[in-house]
């Protein structure tokens, strides 16, 4: 049995990790702020985008992204509350702001899921079985989304994209966690590990990330959802929804900034998207770890509470004209 003290030398490396680690993000924000107000030009004359509104939906990106209860419907009414995006000088710069700030969140995910995308490196580079396992399993999980989006973004955007259609969502997804809740002990775990899940699995999974292209479904409900309903522990969902996050997320951002990148810098600069950025990274990071330990012990029912109220909210302030 190990001695008290064995367990208290094992500690002290983490917590020296702590201690650096609080040291380091709050250097790093200082320093990219110095950085950007001497060297990058500022945001255009009437950019609604101020710092304290970035770090604002950096949080909520980060904290909501990879929770069950949608990042995108927490975002859209964010900026409505803020004023941000209203007007036609900043819309579309907007929109991409809350697309970019991703790239936190997927930090968050490689640092935390590290030991997974190792065990992907390998695949490619040894012929690890497991590796190449879910690295198939990704891919496939990942294409059905990006085809409908690619199809139908058009339509998504014009019908979807607005307040009500968000508080909708909120509140068929809290019913649907509802009923996975009450339905959980008929769920059989045949998968134990996500390099074990076969193709066909994760081809269900992505089918089901579809779904999540209704404003306020949440991604993340809807994959960890459909992975336990086809046979995955809870852990294993949450983890495979995690890493199919990184990917998904990871493309959606990279084609945004092709797209619309130089909107964004030329609307609002470079300081606050930088700063949103790694306002999202921080809480994504506290989010997930704290999703992972919470799932380790009690049901989903929290988040479908949370949503109904989320709904509730919402639909008195659109109500009332509020927002």
């Amino acid at each position: 049995m190990p001695s008290p003290q064995s367990d208290s030398h094992r500690q002290r490396p983490r917590r020296q990790r702590a201690r650096l680690a609080a040291l380091l993000i709050p250097a790093a924000v200082l320093l990219v702020t110095a950085f950007t107000q001497i060297s990058v030009p500022p945001a255009s004359e009437g950019a609604t985008l101020t710092t304290p509104k970035a770090i604002v939906l950096g949080v909520v990106e980060g904290v909501t992204e990879y929770l069950p209860i949608s990042s995108t419907g927490h975002l859209l009414i964010t900026e409505k509350i803020l004023g941000i995006g209203e007007t036609a000088a900043d819309k579309d710069a907007a929109d991409t702001y809350t697309v970019v700030i991703q790239i936190g969140a997927i930090l968050a995910v490689l640092g935390i899921f590290r030991d997974r995308f190792l065990l992907m490196f390998k695949g490619i580079t040894s012929k690890d079985e497991q590796g190449r396992s879910l690295i198939l399993s990704l891919l496939l999980a990942f294409i059905p989304a990006v085809l409908i989006a690619l199809l139908f973004q058009d339509p998504i955007k014009e019908r979807l994209l607005a307040p009500w259609p968000v508080v909708g969502a909120w509140v068929v997804g809290a019913l649907a966690i509802f009923a996975f809740v009450a339905n959980n002990h008929r769920f059989i775990a045949r998968f134990e590990s996500v390099g074990t899940i076969p193709p066909k699995v994760a081809l269900g999974i992505g089918c089901a990330q579809v779904l999540a292209l209704w404003p306020g479904t949440s991604r993340s409900l809807v994959t960890i959802l459909a992975a336990v309903l086809l046979g995955c522990s809870l852990r294993v969902a949450v983890e495979f929804s995690f890493l199919l996050g990184f990917l998904t997320l990871s493309a959606a951002t990279g084609y945004e900034l092709l797209k619309n990148g130089s909107t964004l810098l030329d609307t609002f600069g470079l300081m606050n998207p930088v700063i949103g950025i790694l306002a999202a990274g921080v809480s994504a990071f506290v989010s997930v770890k704290w999703m992972i330990t919470y799932l380790e012990k009690h049901p989903l029912t929290i988040f479908g509470g949370y949503r109904i109220a989320a709904a509730a909210v919402t639909a008195v302030l659109l109500a009332t004209g509020t927002i």
